[in-house]
């Protein structure tokens, strides 16, 4: 009689990141609605002013709260900068490195993210490390070769993976409406993995939502996704959790 082994994939991990929306009391209100309804497992990434007041309302519920930014700096003359022990005492349990709008908007470089990436891992903060090419670079087929650098020089000299995600977000998908095709997330997640030493979670990023969120986790390689817009309404994010735990239960 043959035995079959059932390699089931565990639950994803479904990411929020709120951006610049929301003040603290709009934090609380959303955590205390959420955290109760939250089954698995589940991250939030609030505004600096309410990771502490969120993260407190948080505690004994499966949702985790982060912060979208550190410094790279530990402290010093850096006037309006946070320092990730700063977050860290204020209760952020993780932190987002290098999100395609740092890149863009705060031109953020790859060695910049690589300092900030050092700094969090050196204080003991989960860091979800982001990369992504734009719609030029995906039209001109330097897709894979922005992914490398992006993740050649973010990882130089880090040596610590079980603390490290990577989210891929293609900067064309992110607050579009459009989602890469299950194909192609499967094909570049699968393509950073053979970049990656060890075993590194990749979430995807780029206008998830519930109504394409199972098909999504579904893939072999990914490992979870992060979520802008839906994630700012608790009913949609909740539903997004829930979506996201039945598809591979």
């Amino acid at each position: 009689m043959k035995c079959i082994l059932v390699v089931m994939k565990k639950p994803p991990l479904v990411v929020g990141n709120w951006k610049m929306y929301k003040t603290i009391a709009e934090s609380l209100s959303f955590v205390r609605d959420a955290a109760p309804r939250i089954k698995v497992p589940a991250w939030i990434a609030a505004p600096y002013t309410a990771v502490y007041a969120a993260s407190e309302a948080a505690k004994g519920s499966r949702l985790s709260i982060g912060a979208q930014n550190i410094n790279e700096h530990e402290e010093g003359a850096f006037t309006g900068e946070i320092a990730p022990r700063m977050l860290k005492d204020a209760g952020a349990q993780f932190v987002l490195i290098g999100h395609s709008e740092r890149r863009r908007m705060f031109h953020e470089t790859d060695v910049v993210v690589n300092k900030k990436l050092a700094r969090a891992l050196f204080q003991g903060i989960p860091s979800i490390l982001c990369i992504g090419e734009t719609l030029e670079e995906k039209e001109k087929g330097e897709t894979h070769a922005v992914l490398e650098r992006q993740l050649s020089v973010a990882l130089q000299g880090i040596d610590n993976f079980s603390s490290l995600m990577v989210a891929y977000e293609p900067v064309w998908a992110i607050g579009t409406g459009k989602t890469a095709t299950t194909s192609y997330v499967q094909n570049i997640h699968a393509f950073c993995r053979s970049l990656l030493t060890g075993s590194v979670d990749i979430l995807y990023g780029g206008s998830v939502s519930f109504s394409n969120v199972q098909e999504i986790v579904s893939l072999n390689d990914v490992d979870g996704v992060l979520v802008g817009g839906a994630s700012l309404q608790v009913d949609s994010f909740v539903k997004i959790v829930e979506l996201a735990a039945e598809a591979v239960s």
